[in-house]
């Protein structure tokens, strides 16, 4: 089974040795998404529209790989804060509040930069193969 590795003008990738998107048959697996682009951090300080901004990335991804935010069956939500909690489940539910994936959120002590308040990972599985 063939598998495809999608990057993006993420700087990080090459460094690091990672894609932002591995696709192998009708299964998705996207990295860790943060809220920067083209290099800088979008929205500082405001967790809610840095998750809406992952999360827009995240369904770029997917529909560049063939895949919907339909498809996706699990996040994991790394959040700065624990207590800002409910600004990025309240932005995750705006948009898979019908989905309803299996999903995790943790605290972590940081992030790749330290204006980052919130980092996605998603998994999907194509309709029907589930």
């Amino acid at each position: 089974m063939t598998v495809l590795n999608l990057g993006s003008a993420n700087p990080w990738e090459p460094v690091v040795g990672y894609s932002r998107i591995v696709v192998r048959g009708d299964t998705a697996w996207i990295s860790g998404t943060t809220a920067m682009v083209d290099g800088v951090v979008a929205h500082p300080g405001d967790a809610a529209a840095q998750t809406r901004e992952v999360l827009a990335m995240i369904e770029r991804s997917l529909e560049r790989a063939g895949f919907s935010l339909h498809d996706v069956v699990r996040t994991r939500m790394y959040v700065t804060d624990i207590g800002r909690w409910e600004e990025v489940g309240r932005a995750h539910g705006e948009v898979f509040g019908d989905i309803r994936p299996a999903s995790t959120m943790v605290e972590v002590s940081a992030l790749i930069d330290p204006g980052l308040l919130v980092e996605i990972e998603a998994d999907a599985v194509r309709d029907g193969a589930a």
